[in-house]
């Protein structure tokens, strides 16, 4: 009896087990069904957007052509890091699939589109010609009127106050920066120049029911005149942050100012502060190429202060149109950097006037040095380029998985050609401009562009 018992007490427990999962088998697939239903009907209300392949620009030929290239991302990656890794699978998600057997071509492609990720700002030696243009000004060889001294120096500058300039740069704002850098520059000119300060967009606010009165906000808050301390920080308090940046309408009311100076008798030197591109309905090319071609016959320099990549493209060509230089900067250093170069220059102009020497004749030793600056500087883009790209590649094929050794061999053989190319056209331009360099200004001068413009023939 009891052993009878005991089999139908286990028979007992298996079948009541059985019903048990049974049960819950049965549980577990409508609520499958439930979830399903709910992703379907989810899927059917919101439509599923698929990740764009990434496409880079095609390699470039010319250095003219790789200073055009869109900035990419240049900040240094630690990939022995777990944020650095997150990082770079969030830059590279878009690159083509390559895991399976690609064929030279696409790896090409492949190899345009992961070195647009990181590409480097590049600059062509357009911005250095026009550096060692505009410190040459007053070399007794020069020929050109707009770059020899004239009886009177004036100096004006055109600063940027809209509402981005109150954005935190340092301990301060940008605002604050660029006031510093100002005055500190204006009280080292030569008594015997004279110096203006135009502000714009300081009316209104950065909203739209704002913008009519914003775009037409500019002051000549410091009128062209010999430096006078107490009035010019006096002026400088109005330089207040406020609404939208009006670079067009600003450039027009600056060539209002000096119109009385005309370039046979004046040397005017223009320096244009921004921090981004115009948000106004006017033309800052145009009326720069106006301003430009008028007898007022100035030097356009353009300083960008923390610009994006849309904003450097304006004002680039705002510097172009006048064949002035542009200038990028990332803090208040290099804000007063820009602006101690037209110091140098005001300082010069006082020994002409007085008959000095001086450094003038020593402008051949000071294009060296910047010669030499700028090719450290594109030395230095192309090395981080070459090793950001080529770790990237190693990275994802160890740790990701996302193509085979001979895909990632070819890629890496390419990244190492095409930087060798780089630095090569790099070398033979530093060459020949230092070659140059002994020649008298004009020729100098001349050269230099004649070579700029045929390096955007060569090929790699």
């Amino acid at each position: 009896m009891h052993t009878r018992y005991c089999m139908l007490l286990v028979l007992l427990m298996v079948l009541l087990v059985g019903c048990s999962q049974e049960g819950a088998s049965t549980e577990e697939g409508t609520a499958a069904q439930t979830d399903n239903s709910s992703e379907e009907h989810s899927d059917n209300s919101n439509e599923i957007v698929e990740e764009e392949v990434l496409v880079g620009p095609p390699i470039p030929t010319s250095l003219e052509e790789l200073a055009d290239l869109p900035k990419g991302y240049t900040e240094h990656i630690s990939r022995l890091e777990e944020e650095g890794r997150k990082l770079t699978d969030e830059l590279t998600k878009n690159l083509p699939d390559i895991s399976g057997n690609p064929t030279n071509e696409e790896l090409d492609r492949y190899y345009e589109a992961i070195l647009s990720v990181f590409q480097q700002d590049y600059e062509g030696p357009g911005d250095l010609i026009n550096q060692l243009k505009f410190q040459s000004i007053g070399d007794p060889d020069i020929e050109e009127p707009r770059y020899q001294f004239k009886e009177n120096l004036n100096v004006v500058m055109i600063l940027d106050a809209s509402g981005s300039m109150a954005n935190e740069e340092g301990n301060g704002t940008r605002m604050d920066a660029a006031k510093n850098a100002i005055h500190e520059f204006v009280k080292a000119l030569p008594e015997e120049a004279n110096v203006g300060l135009r502000i714009y967009g300081h009316e209104g606010t950065g909203e739209v029911g704002d913008q009519a009165l914003s775009c037409k906000s500019s002051e000549l808050i410091y009128p062209i005149s010999p430096y006078e301390e107490a009035g010019f920080n006096e002026a400088l308090k109005k330089a207040t942050p406020a609404g939208w940046t009006p670079i067009g309408y600003a450039l027009n009311e600056a060539q209002k100012d000096l119109s009385s100076f005309k370039g046979d008798k004046n040397t005017n030197i223009i320096y244009l502060v921004s921090d981004g591109i115009s948000t106004c309905e006017d033309d800052p090319i145009n009326s720069a190429k106006s301003l430009y071609d008028s007898d007022i016959t100035p030097i356009v320099n353009v300083i960008g202060f923390n610009v994006d990549q849309e904003a450097q493209k304006q004002l680039q060509e705002i510097a172009d149109v006048t064949e002035g230089r542009y200038e990028n900067v990332t803090d208040s250093q290099g804000l007063e950097e820009e602006l101690r170069k037209a110091n140098d220059i005001a300082f010069k102009w006082k020994q002409w006037k007085t008959k000095e020497e001086g450094s003038i004749n020593l402008q051949r030793t000071t294009n060296s040095l910047d010669i030499f600056g700028y090719h450290s500087g594109e030395f230095g883009k192309w090395v981080d380029e070459r090793q950001a790209v080529g770790f990237t590649l190693t990275y994802l094929l160890q740790k990701r998985e996302k193509m085979s050794k001979e895909s990632h061999d070819y890629l890496q053989e390419k990244n190492k050609e095409y930087h060798s190319w780089i630095e090569q056209e790099y070398d033979e331009l530093r060459d020949e401009l230092k070659e140059i360099n002994e020649l008298n200004h004009t020729e100098a001068i001349k050269q230099m562009e004649e070579k700029y413009l045929s390096n955007t023939t060569k090929t790699p």
